[in-house]
C-alpha cells in the first residue's frame, strides 16, 4: 500500500475523551470549533493561514459575538477534520488509501488552496492521488470503496470517476504482463506492480488468467460495482466470457446459497437490487459469456424476491438459447402461489418451447468459438437436441414425485420433446413409472394416456424386462413390449442360423493359420449353436406354454380372454415375421396398437402356411 507523510512536527494534538480534542501548547488556545459532536481548541493564527474557509467563518463568528465556528457538515467527520488541523500546524500527517479521500474532500471544504499558501493540502494530495493511488491497483480499489461515506463531495470531486477509470483501465492490462501480486486476493510473489512493455520478470512462477481481476472488485458495493463493469466494457477490450465470470463471482459473493426461508430474509429487497443490476451487466451477446447454470441461479433468486417482467424476461431468453448446457438440478426452480406444485413446470415447458422455436430458426447449426485455437467451429445442433431430450426427461422423473403435478401438465411437457431428441425411451418410461407409483388413483383411461406417450420398441432389453413385469402398466402396453421382445428375439434367432452357412476360410493362410483359424471358427459354431438350441428351447416352451393355457379347464390363465386373443395374434404374426422378415419388422416403425383387428385364423393359417413352405 502506497503512503505519504506530511510534516515533520510531533503529534501535540490531544484527547480528553471522546467528544474534546486540544492542543497542548505554551500558548492557550483561541478558538473552538464543533465538527459533529466533537470540539476542538485551537489556535487561529496556523489554521487562517491555510484554510480561506476557516477565515470567513472567524469572521463571521466575531461579527455575531459567537464563541464557537460550528462545522456539523462537515465531509468525513471529525476525523478528516483532525487530519487537516494537523496540517496546518506542521504535526506529522500519514495519508494512505483509507483516509486520503475524506482529506482531500475536507481540505476542499476548508478551501485549502494554493492561494492561502503555497503547498497547501489540496495540492500535496492531488499529487499523491494521482502519482501513487490511482497508479496502484490495490489502493484505487479501497480508495473507491471510502468515497461512499463522503457523498456528494467524492462525486463532485471526479474522485470516484477517477479511480473507477484506474481500475478499468487495469482489467485491460496484458496478462501476461502482470504479476499475481497486482491482485490483493492472491499469493505474494513480486512487489506489487505493472511489468512495463517490453520488460519481463525473470521469476514468474505461474502465468496470470485473463479474469484475474474479477476477484478483487467483488468487495465494491453494487452500485459501484455496476460503474466499474459499465467502464470496463466500455473499453471495448475485454471478452464476454470474463465479464461473464466476474458477474458469476459477485453473486457467489453477495447471493445466498440456500433458498430456505429466503422470502422472509430482511435482506431480500437487497437481493433483489443485486439480481437486477447483475442482469443489466449481462453482455449483450446473449449466447455467450454466461453459463446456463449461472443464469438459472439468477432466475430463481429472480422468481422469490420478485424482480421485474424485464429482468426475468431477459434471463427466461438467455436460458432458452443455452438449456443443453443446463442440469435437473438447475431446473428445479420453486413454484409461487397461486400454484400448488413443488416445481415451477410451467416456467420450465417455456423454457424449452423457446429452445425448440430457436432451434427451429438456427436449423440446428450454432457458431462457436475454439478457445485454444480461438477459431470460430461450426456445430451441428442435434448433440444439443439430445441433451435437452436426457435433461427434460431426468426433469420428469423429478416432477412426477409431486403428488400436485397433473396428468396434464406431465404429458404437455414430455410432448414439447421431438422424438429425435429420444433415440431410447429408458428414461421417459422410468419418469412414467415413477408417476404411476405416486399417483395410484389414475383411471385405466389415464394411464393408458400417459403410457402412449412412450415407445416400447425404443426400450432397451432391460428397460423391457421391467416393463413386462410392472403391474402399474396398462396390460395392453405389456403385451407391445412382450410381442417387441419376441420379434427381436426371433430376429435375433434367424440370424444365428444365417451365421452358421457363414465359416470364414482362406486359402491364402499358411498351415499354421489354418489351423488356428479353423479351431476358432468350431469354437464360434458351437457357440452360436448352443445360442440356438436355447433360442429353440425358449421358442418351444412358449408354444408349450400357450397350448396348456388354451386347454386349461380351471380358468387358470396368464391374461385375460381379450387380451389374450389379441396377445395370440400378435404372437402369430411376430413368429411370421421373425423368421421370414425379421428385417422388415425390425425396420418397422407401426406399432402394435395401430393394427387394426382382423381374422385371426386366416393371419395365422398364413403365416404356418409360409413356415411349412420354408420347411
Amino acid at each position: 500500500m502506497k503512503f505519504m507523510k506530511l510534516g515533520s512536527k510531533p503529534d501535540a494534538l490531544q484527547a480528553e475523551g471522546k467528544s474534546i480534542r486540544y492542543v497542548s501548547s505554551e500558548l492557550a488556545t483561541d478558538v473552538t470549533i464543533n465538527v459533529g459532536e466533537v470540539k476542538f481548541y485551537l489556535h487561529k493564527f496556523p489554521l487562517l493561514s491555510k484554510s480561506n474557509h476557516l477565515q470567513k467563518l472567524a469572521l463571521k463568528a466575531s461579527e455575531e459575538n459567537a464563541d464557537e465556528i460550528n462545522m456539523l457538515d462537515f465531509p468525513g467527520g471529525p476525523k478528516a477534520f483532525e487530519t487537516c488541523a494537523k496540517f496546518c500546524y506542521g504535526m506529522t500527517v500519514t495519508l494512505n488509501a483509507y483516509n486520503v479521500v475524506a482529506a482531500r474532500c475536507a481540505a476542499e471544504y476548508l478551501e485549502m488552496t494554493e492561494d492561502m499558501d503555497r503547498g497547501n493540502l489540496i495540492f500535496k494530495i492531488e499529487v499523491f492521488l494521482n502519482s501513487s493511488i490511482f497508479r496502484s491497483w490495490k489502493d484505487s480499489i479501497i480508495a473507491l470503496q471510502t468515497t461512499k461515506s463522503v457523498l456528494p463531495w467524492s462525486e463532485n470531486l471526479k474522485i470516484v470517476g477517477r479511480c473507477i477509470d484506474s481500475i478499468a483501465s487495469k482489467t485491460s492490462v496484458d496478462p501476461a504482463n502482470i504479476t499475481w501480486s497486482y491482485t490483493y486476493n492472491r499469493k505474494l510473489s513480486v512487489p506489487d506492480k505493472i511489468v512495463e512493455d517490453g520488460m519481463q520478470f525473470q521469476e514468474k512462477n505461474e502465468s496470470v488468467p485473463r479474469d484475474w481481476w474479477v476477484e478483487d472488485i467483488c468487495e465494491l458495493n453494487i452500485d459501484l460495482y455496476k460503474r466499474v463493469i459499465v467502464a470496463v466494457k466500455s473499453k471495448g477490450r475485454m471478452d464476454s466470457k470474463v465479464i461473464g465470470e466476474a458477474l458469476k463471482t459477485y453473486a457467489v459473493r453477495w447471493l445466498p446459497d440456500t433458498f430456505e426461508d429466503f422470502v422472509s430474509d430482511s435482506r431480500a429487497w437487497k437481493y433483489k437490487y443485486v439480481v437486477e443490476t447483475l442482469v443489466s451487466l449481462l453482455p449483450s451477446d446473449k449466447g455467450v459469456g454466461c453459463s446456463c447454470s449461472f443464469l438459472l441461479k439468477l432466475l430463481k433468486i429472480a422468481m422469490l424476491v420478485g424482480v421485474g417482467d424485464l429482468p426475468r424476461e431477459d434471463l427466461v431468453e438467455r436460458i432458452s438459447l443455452k438449456l443443453h448446457e443446463a442440469s435437473v438440478k438447475d431446473l428445479l426452480i420453486s413454484a409461487q402461489s397461486p400454484q400448488t406444485t413443488l416445481y415451477n413446470v410451467e416456467l420450465v415447458q417455456c423454457l424449452v418451447t423457446r429452445y425448440m422455436t430457436n432451434e427451429k430458426h438456427s436449423e440446428y447449426l450454432s457458431v462457436e468459438k475454439n478457445d485454444e485455437t480461438d477459431d470460430f467451429v461450426l456445430r451441428h445442433g442435434h448433440g444439443y437436441m439430445l441433451s435437452v431430450g436426457k435433461i427434460i426427461d431426468g426433469y420428469l422423473s423429478e416432477i412426477a414425485r409431486d403428488p400436485n403435478l397433473t396428468l396434464t401438465s406431465f404429458i404437455d411437457l414430455s410432448q414439447t420433446i421431438p422424438e429425435t431428441a429420444r433415440p431410447t425411451h429408458d428414461a421417459l418410461y422410468e419418469a412414467i413409472d415413477t408417476y404411476l407409483k405416486e399417483h395410484p388413483s389414475l383411471t385405466k383411461a389415464e394411464r393408458k394416456k400417459i403410457c402412449s406417450l412412450m415407445d416400447v420398441k425404443k426400450l432397451t432389453k432391460d428397460a423391457s424386462m421391467h416393463a413386462a413385469q410392472n403391474e402399474r402398466l396398462p396390460l395392453r402396453v405389456v403385451v407391445q413390449v412382450l410381442f417387441f421382445e419376441q420379434v427381436r428375439a426371433s430376429a435375433g434367432v434367424q440370424a444365428l442360423r444365417n451365421n452358421t452357412n457363414d465359416v470364414p476360410y482362406s486359402m491364402t493362410n499358411t498351415d499354421e493359420e489354418c489351423e488356428k483359424t479353423a479351431v476358432d471358427d468350431n469354437k464360434s459354431v458351437e457357440r452360436q449353436t448352443s445360442q440356438l438350441k436355447i433360442q429353440d428351447e425358449f421358442l418351444e416352451n412358449e408354444k408349450i406354454m400357450k397350448k396348456n393355457s388354451k386347454n386349461s379347464k380351471s380358468g387358470m390363465q396368464l391374461l385375460p380372454s381379450r387380451s389374450r386373443r389379441i396377445f395370440d395374434k400378435l404372437w402369430v404374426i411376430g413368429k411370421g415375421h421373425g423368421e421370414n422378415k425379421s428385417s422388415e419388422t425390425s425396420g418397422s416403425s407401426q406399432s402394435p396398437t395401430s393394427m387394426v383387428p382382423g381374422d385371426t385364423k386366416s393371419s395365422g393359417s398364413s403365416s404356418r402356411h409360409r413356415r411349412h413352405s420354408i420347411s
